[in-house]
């Protein structure tokens, strides 16, 4: 199934090699909007190695993250194999959680540090990183989920809609480029990665 996101007219997967930490935005483009914006970002200030599947305008075409298979892509078996740890950036909306950021994925060590640093950075948003407080869809602890299969794991982070600068929030205030917290949430992430 992958495979054949793949081959669909329009969608584009990019793999860079840089550091051995790794940022991704599998479900980038118009699916989960800007999460390939922000991880392209973070990985050309931090010198990461990104791993990127962009959909076109007219598509959106949701993989579950277990089903992202490595077998399926060359590029993303290469940017497995050359990193130790990752960090996957997804997008999410829920009521009562817009200003929530959540923070799963295998390696809870990893978890914990970009949390500390995403609190940092951005004091209006609530970072959860205690597993049991985030909805367990969310939590992405399957061992087949991309972000944990590098060498030791990675962490998943869900984003709501105005960290990544779209919805309503945003409608009466013009910018150019990333909104003020989209560009806040960038400098807390290579922060992450740097100390890291």
């Amino acid at each position: 199934m992958f495979d054949d996101l793949l081959a669909h007219p329009g969608v584009i997967e990019e793999m860079t090699i840089g550091s051995r930490i790794g940022i991704m935005a599998f479900h980038g483009g118009s699916l989960e909007r800007m999460t390939d914006v922000i991880a392209e970002a973070v990985a050309t200030a931090s010198g990461a190695s990104s791993y990127i599947v962009r959909q076109p305008d007219d598509l959106r075409w949701h993989i579950p993250s277990r089903l992202v298979d490595p077998t399926r892509s060359e590029r993303l078996a290469a940017f497995i194999d050359h990193v130790d740890v990752a960090v996957a950036l997804h997008g999410f909306g829920r009521s009562g959680l817009f200003t929530t950021i959540l923070a799963g994925g295998a390696n809870r060590d990893l978890a914990s540090h970009v949390a500390g640093h995403l609190r940092g950075a951005l004091p209006g948003y609530h970072v959860v990183d205690e597993l049991e407080e985030i909805p367990e869809e969310l939590r992405g602890q399957h061992p087949d989920n991309p972000v944990n299969r590098p060498r030791s794991g990675g962490v998943q982070i869900e984003l709501p809609p105005r960290v990544r600068g779209l919805g309503p929030w945003w409608d009466d205030r013009p910018y150019e480029g990333l909104s003020s917290h989209t560009s806040d949430l960038v400098t807390g992430l290579v922060s992450a990665l740097d100390d890291w």
